[in-house]
């Protein structure tokens, strides 16, 4: 690459990107290129790169994940909403459909300029999470110290959330990358904890696969919140406060689909110097 790359700096409650438009140059980015990419001290510094690439008729884009580790991600619901937002401001409509490897997610611009996604289904079988073992996913046979008792989902990625009754009294940069690399969990795992702050309200903290701490995580809420649904600690709605800010999550009845709400926001425009990429 010889060329300079245009970037945008954007972030979902501090959940923070750089967003690359590929639809025209099909350009693609190694998982090196990636990490350099998102290296804080050496890079623009991110949670992921998202590079908008061009697909079929049945959506307005791909949406490529690379974490900051430079490995690929099949969901990243705040992602989402930055990379719909821009698609709004492109074309001018209030709805979009975005293309990932977890599938189709629509998404809708709210008169008070938050974006709402359909995250689609949770999926709450073992082997869909997924994890290494058959085992009951309400009430998974794991503790990682004092975390005990999660329950295991999938929001088109894997999530394991556990309950407890202070999020910050729990050391999570430490316990993180332990239960991330568990081989209960083949592909890795997310891992939230999460705790009862009021009726249909949560407070969680973030481990995210392959980027660590994160101030925000808009399928790690979804999953905070059907786990919570699923234990009958909220109903099918709720508000998630994460170290970000807040995001508002349905869990559909009628059609098991999860909505997250959010704002976004753009913090700088740039470009990739070639150096950067070349390591």
């Amino acid at each position: 690459m010889s060329a300079r790359i245009p970037f945008r700096k954007m972030h979902g409650l501090g959940n923070d990107f750089v967003i690359v438009d590929a639809r025209k140059t099909g350009l693609f980015f190694t998982s090196e290129q990636a990490a350099r990419i998102a290296d804080r001290r050496r890079g623009v510094g991110c949670d992921q790169v998202i590079v908008m690439e061009r697909t079929g008729e049945d959506a307005d884009l791909f949406m490529r994940i690379l974490n900051a580790d430079g490995s690929e991600a099949e969901a990243c619901g705040n992602a989402t909403r930055c990379v719909a937002f821009l698609l709004f401001a492109e074309t001018g409509r209030r709805e979009a459909v975005i293309r990932t490897l977890g599938g189709l997610l629509p998404a809708r611009l709210g008169q008070d300029g938050t974006v709402s996604v359909d995250m689609g289904l949770a999926y709450l079988e073992w082997d869909e999470v997924p994890l290494s073992e058959k085992t009951d996913t309400l009430h998974l046979d794991f503790d990682c110290g004092p975390l005990v008792d999660p329950v295991a989902l999938s929001m088109g990625n894997p999530h394991v959330v556990f309950f407890v009754e202070d999020v910050d009294a729990i050391d999570l940069e430490q316990l993180g990358p332990e239960i991330e690399h568990d081989p209960l969990f083949p592909k890795r795992t997310n891992v939230q904890i999460v705790s009862l702050a009021g009726p249909d309200h949560l407070r969680q903290r973030i481990w995210e696969r392959g980027a660590g701490l994160t101030l925000a995580s808009g399928s790690g809420g979804c999953a905070a919140m059907v786990a919570a649904a699923r234990r009958g600690l909220v109903g099918r709605q709720a508000r998630v406060d994460q170290p970000g800010g807040t995001l508002t999550l349905e869990w559909r009845e009628d059609d098991g689909h999860v909505w997250m709400t959010g704002p976004v926001a753009t913090a700088f425009t740039g470009e990739l110097d070639p150096s950067l990429l070349q390591g």
